[in-house]
């Protein structure tokens, strides 16, 4: 991809993201976003042959301006599994807030609107499959839960994660941040390792 390409795949994605945090949701239109990023609706599609692909692209993108993958990091190369399982409930919980204005805009609209629908849904498997490494991470050490499959215990944490979760404890229940995080961690402790104990508080 040429460098004018690049520069213009990205004013895109970055009109999209902008739009969509600003609570647009359903009413943002590819011409909307053509007209965002100053370019024509003909030069949109050709980057972009549809809003479900464009969608799903300024996730990736949001994804790669925030460095997930950095974020990820110390999940992914925890010692245990109870750490990985710890890794992660901190960098998706810490991450949610940065990401909530355009998470809102697909939840709010994907009921009727497949394009957002597809977009969120792409987005919850990639955070279903870090649940995956996490609970098998436990199961490796031999600390998961027997009370469990380990697919129920992936979809147990997928769900305490979820960003209604998040929203209900921070958003509606005014709970600071880190009390947030915390609680999660416990309770996925509880949950799903044998002995709780052993997970740091």
């Amino acid at each position: 991809m040429s460098s004018s390409n690049s520069d213009t795949r990205t004013r895109i994605l970055n009109a999209a993201w902008a739009l969509l945090e600003a609570g647009q949701g359903a009413n943002v239109r590819m011409s909307d976003i053509a007209k965002q990023a100053g370019i024509s609706r003909q030069a949109l599609y050709l980057h972009f042959p549809t809003r479900a692909d464009l969608l799903v692209a300024t996730t990736h993108h949001v994804d790669a301006v925030k460095d997930v993958d950095g974020r990820l990091g110390p999940s992914r190369t925890a010692a245990t599994g109870i750490d990985r399982l710890n890794a992660f409930i901190d960098a998706w919980s810490n991450y949610i807030p940065e990401i909530y204005g355009i998470a809102t805009a697909l939840m709010a609209v994907k009921d009727s609107d497949e394009a957002a629908a597809h977009a969120w849904r792409e987005r919850m498997l990639a955070v279903r499959h870090g649940c995956a490494a996490a609970v098998a991470a436990l199961a490796k050490d031999g600390v998961l839960t027997p009370d469990y499959s380990p697919d129920q215990a992936t979809d147990i944490l997928w769900a305490l994660l979820s960003v209604r979760t998040w929203e209900h404890f921070t958003q509606e229940s005014g709970w600071p941040q880190t009390r947030y995080a915390d609680t999660m961690k416990r309770m996925a402790a509880r949950v799903l390792i044998v002995d709780p104990s052993t997970s740091p508080t």
